[in-house]
């Protein structure tokens, strides 16, 4: 359970570390800070359901796809939560294709080193 918890700790704080650095980066990217958490809540929601699926059917039906799931579900997260958020906006075809490859590898790298910060006495406790 705790790991759990974790897991879904360090994806909340990833994803919105992601969000916040694509909108900065890109011109046709804005968060209001409004609602920002809802925003996050809604991609990591999305992301963590929409993953499992997007895996399955690339192992099913498409075994090339697999190495790319990963982006098409960041892809997928990123239009529902535009969609049913007022709280990220993203306009122009490049500029989804360069959100979604800036979030996904930003998150990639934020799951990676956050558990390090985080959780770093219990790792070293651990050891």
């Amino acid at each position: 359970m705790m790991r759990l918890l974790a897991t879904a700790v360090v994806s909340l704080i990833a994803n919105a570390i992601a969000l916040i650095v694509a909108a900065w980066v890109l011109s046709g990217m804005s968060l209001t800070a409004v609602a920002f958490l809802i925003a996050v809540v809604i991609f990591t929601v999305v992301a963590v359901v929409i993953d499992p699926l997007i895996r399955q059917v690339s192992v099913t039906k498409a075994p090339v796809l697999l190495g790319s799931s990963a982006l098409v579900s960041t892809l997928v997260a990123l239009i529902v939560t535009a969609l049913v958020s007022d709280g990220l906006q993203i306009t122009g075809i490049g500029t989804w294709i360069l959100a979604t490859v800036i979030v996904w590898a930003v998150s990639v790298v934020a799951r990676l080193l956050l558990p390090m910060v985080i959780f770093k006495k219990t790792l070293a406790a651990r050891k």
